[in-house]
């Protein structure tokens, strides 16, 4: 994210830009690093409970300002990207804060969030299809159509989630994971592949800059096969997830 600002701009305006980035880069960089750690250390202990906790608060802050910016730098895509992000952090740390088998009124704003998320999508999709240029925002509807197919997932298992009263058990720590996985795969994806132009020239569009993504989501599948098929590992992590409750 570039924020461009005119040479006529005031001091404070200036100053403002310069906060907003640097609160979005610095969000990103804590981000990538606290969700690293948070993925590999052991879960339940005090490293995963402080990288959860730095993960939080540093992912909110990079993707609620990346949302809000984006559209002023005529970006379509991007805002969307960035509420969804929001979207899978605050729902992941919220599932681990509800108590099992309940809901609130979190769980439907949430639900109705990426439902609007997938309602403006398919129509910046379909006016994508639909251009001249075969593009919007500087986006061909595919990226549109493989965004709305994440979205609506998330989307239709919190419905289910609503109508069932909530998740426990293995389900509820398994809901916890894959979203906070899939957010910390985006926030990798917007550094390694978004962002090329800060890696030396030799790396720029090589297949390196992908290993990132597929080590968060290769791990994501390590730890959601040990939470579905590993008895004492459900255990200890539902145990965990109650924690989290009382910290």
């Amino acid at each position: 994210m570039i924020l461009q600002i005119g040479p006529e701009s005031s001091i404070l305006v200036r100053a403002a830009a310069a906060t907003i980035l640097v609160l979005h880069i610095s969000g990103g960089a804590v981000g990538l690093v606290s969700g690293t750690v948070a993925l590999i250390a052991r879960k339940g202990g005090r490293l995963h409970r402080i990288a959860g906790h730095a993960f939080f608060v540093s992912m909110l802050t990079m993707s609620a300002i990346g949302a809000a910016v984006s559209p002023f730098l005529d970006k379509t895509l991007d805002p969307l990207v960035g509420l969804f992000t929001f979207y899978l952090v605050a729902t992941a740390w919220a599932t681990v804060r509800r108590k099992p088998q309940t809901i609130g009124r979190f769980e439907i704003a949430a639900f109705l969030l990426a439902a609007g998320i997938v309602a403006s999508n398919a129509v910046f999709g379909v006016q994508a299809a639909t251009s001249t240029s075969g593009e919007i925002g500087g986006y061909p509807p595919a990226a549109y159509a493989f965004l709305g197919s994440l979205v609506t997932l998330a989307a239709a298992l919190d419905l289910r989630m609503i109508l069932r009263g909530g998740v426990s058990g293995a389900s509820r720590i398994a809901r916890h994971l894959w979203r906070m996985c899939l957010a910390l795969s985006i926030a990798a994806a917007s550094f390694f592949l978004g962002q090329q132009q800060l890696f030396p020239a030799a790396l720029r569009g090589s297949p390196l800059l992908f290993l990132p993504e597929i080590a968060v989501l290769g791990l994501l599948f390590f730890w959601l096969v040990r939470v579905r098929f590993a008895r004492g590992f459900r255990t200890r992590a539902t145990a965990s997830g109650d924690r989290a409750l009382r910290s």
